[in-house]
């Protein structure tokens, strides 16, 4: 059966690690299928054979990151890019398949209008994206050097990490330099700790007193300082993405409060550097509320971490998606329903790498203990459900109570959830009821006497 054309002027692109294949239409050129290098001269050489050709849209399957030079090359031309899902384009009908056969088979199901193209923001948005998404990288990598600080304490046998929940808070870094520096009396060492510190005096000088080894010392000083590299590195980034934030976004900040002087035409600077860390977490927030006209961190469980990783995926404008359900399904939190004769075979989602719908799990788990409507909406999940399904359940909330407030620019008002609330105790209450009735007693709801 043949498909009418719906894109007479398409091409379809096959990218490599050292080539790629290009397959324009057979009326267009002498030879169909061409292939380049990817060396930046030849990507522009294939862009400008593509617009001698007639062509204004392109099918390019996502392999890695190799598709990203050529796809920035061809938007700078004016060609609109179909960035495809592999899954939808794997079964070409050939005995055997080649690169060139790909590019042909990209650009007939394209030319035919059977390809979809893949959410990718603006180009300012994704330039965001990549240092956040570099910034993870390096938290990941500080991370395994606290790792290494531990294995060199117990090693020792100085369990610092014992009496204190995080050897980077600012006990924990006094203490290690000054153990660094040649102080082992425990004694000295205690009046390092924070009077915050719940260990006893007594359990602290017992975590102090160690088997010191000079090959368990040098390990601890090169991951200490390893550690502290990252945590700068991580500043930098938090720094160019609140630059790159402020340039976004045009409207002028709000007003802030004047700097408090240490001294004579001195700003206050921040003691430490967490308290540095909550100064850029603020100027996010800020920037953030003027780019999307909402403050999403008012939604219970999105802190500055997981507005910033909404901005960076999605970007402020989602009218690429009709309704919260498209986008929801696109972040694979929706149900997946599989039918056949007339029967619903699964609901289960579909299994996706996306990261957003990874952070918007972790910040349901987040809400078990808290005291919100979505909070009780986790647990009566939970009771429903089962934890893997009622924390998948919650992120499908918080995605649709995102796409809202954002489309609508009306910020999160947790009075609306009062009816359904109400709703949701009386249910219970009838429930109870039942319950009581098939062991042969009776509810009675008492009030206040006054």
């Amino acid at each position: 059966m043949d498909f009418p054309v719906i894109n007479y002027d398409a091409a379809g692109v096959d990218i490599g690690a050292e080539c790629i294949y290009i397959a324009v239409p057979p009326d267009r050129s002498e030879r169909e299928v061409r292939s380049f290098r990817t060396f930046t001269p030849d990507l522009r050489e294939a862009a400008s054979w593509m617009l001698q050709c007639g062509v204004k849209t392109v099918a390019m399957e996502s392999t890695g990151v190799y598709w990203i030079p050529f796809f920035q090359i061809l938007e700078d031309n004016g060609i609109t890019v179909f960035l495809v899902n592999a899954r939808q384009v794997k079964n070409v009908p050939a005995a055997f398949k080649t690169d060139r056969r790909d590019s042909k088979w990209l650009r007939n199901l394209h030319a035919v209008g059977l390809l979809s193209t893949s959410f990718r923001p603006e180009q300012a948005v994704c330039t965001i994206r990549s240092i956040t998404r570099y910034r993870d990288a390096l938290v990941k990598s500080g991370s395994r050097h606290v790792l290494h600080m531990q294995k060199a304490l117990s090693q020792m046998n100085v369990l610092v990490h014992e009496v204190l929940t995080d050897i980077t808070g600012v006990s924990g870094l006094a203490v290690l330099d000054a153990i660094l520096a040649g102080e082992r009396d425990s004694e000295h060492l205690l009046r390092l700790f924070s009077k915050r510190v719940k260990a006893s005096e007594e359990e602290i000088k017992k975590a102090l007193i160690g088997d010191w080894r000079e090959e368990h010392l040098f390990t601890l000083k090169q991951s200490l300082a390893s550690w502290r590299h990252f945590q700068q590195q991580i500043a930098e980034c938090d720094d160019q993405i609140l630059h790159l934030l402020s340039e976004y976004e045009p409207a002028p900040l709000p007003p802030q409060d004047p700097p408090v002087s240490s001294g004579p035409g001195e700003p206050k600077q921040p003691r430490t550097a967490r308290q540095a860390m909550h100064d850029r977490d603020r100027n996010k927030v800020n920037r953030l509320k003027l780019i999307f006209g909402v403050d999403l961190t008012a939604i219970p469980a999105i802190a500055v971490g997981l507005a910033e990783r909404i901005f960076t995926e999605v970007g402020p404008d989602l009218s690429r998606f009709p309704t919260a359900n498209h986008f929801a399904s696109w972040l694979g939190l929706a149900p997946n329903n599989s039918e056949s004769g007339g029967k619903v075979l699964s609901r289960k989602t579909r299994r996706l790498a996306n990261r957003l719908a990874m952070q918007l799990r972790l910040a349901a788990t987040s809400l078990s203990r808290g005291v919100s409507y979505l909070a009780a909406y986790l647990r009566k999940m939970k009771a429903r459900l089962g934890a893997p399904k009622a924390i998948t359940a919650t992120a499908h909330k918080l995605a649709r109570i995102i796409y809202t407030i954002i489309t609508t620019k009306q910020p999160y008002d947790e009075s609306v959830f009062a009816k359904q609330q109400i709703r949701y105790q009386e249910q219970r209450l009838n429930h109870l009821k039942r319950e009581a009735a098939a062991f042969g007693y009776e509810v009675v709801q008492k009030g206040f006497v006054s």
